[in-house]
């Protein structure tokens, strides 16, 4: 009996390893707008729906990190569905408050802009399969407003 089941958790696990699944990329992220509070800056996520159908999104989470230290997090709960057979851009708005940044006045310091890296795993419910997260990092440099760019 444990043979047979054996045999079947490798057959199955071979079919659900040649499952075709959306790819994702982070294409861009951008500043997006200067608050008293916070510096806006959103991340563009392109991604590819092999399917015929329309895959619902579960979440989008993020956590944006300088210095190794994690300055940004949050989720974006049921952010919508991908297009069948198409690419859906994403758009992933993150918020870094001002308080934050002192923190990271050493790097700052040297050029006047946060080396960053953001990880963002988009989760999406497959059929079949179920729940699948696609994890994605990007890793760049933000450059820092200027005066003129908060008046």
């Amino acid at each position: 009996m444990s043979e047979l089941l054996g045999k079947a958790k490798q057959f199955l696990a071979e079919k659900v390893a040649k499952v075709k699944t959306p790819e994702a990329t982070v294409t861009d992220v951008n500043l997006e707008g200067v608050h008293r509070d916070s510096i806006d800056y959103g991340a563009k996520v392109s991604v590819d729906n092999p399917y015929e159908a329309a895959i619902p999104i579960c979440e989008i989470s993020y956590v944006l990190k300088s210095d190794g230290r994690v300055i940004a997090s949050g989720t974006i709960p049921d952010p919508g569905s991908l297009k069948a057979k198409d690419t859906t851009i994403l758009d992933v708005p993150v918020k870094v408050p001002h308080s934050v940044l002192v923190s990271l006045v050493k790097d700052i310091g040297r050029d006047w802009d946060i080396d960053y890296e953001l990880e963002i795993g988009l989760t999406i419910d497959l059929p079949v399969v179920g729940n699948f997260t696609i994890p994605l990092s990007w890793k760049g440099e933000v450059k820092l407003p200027s005066l003129s760019d908060l008046f």
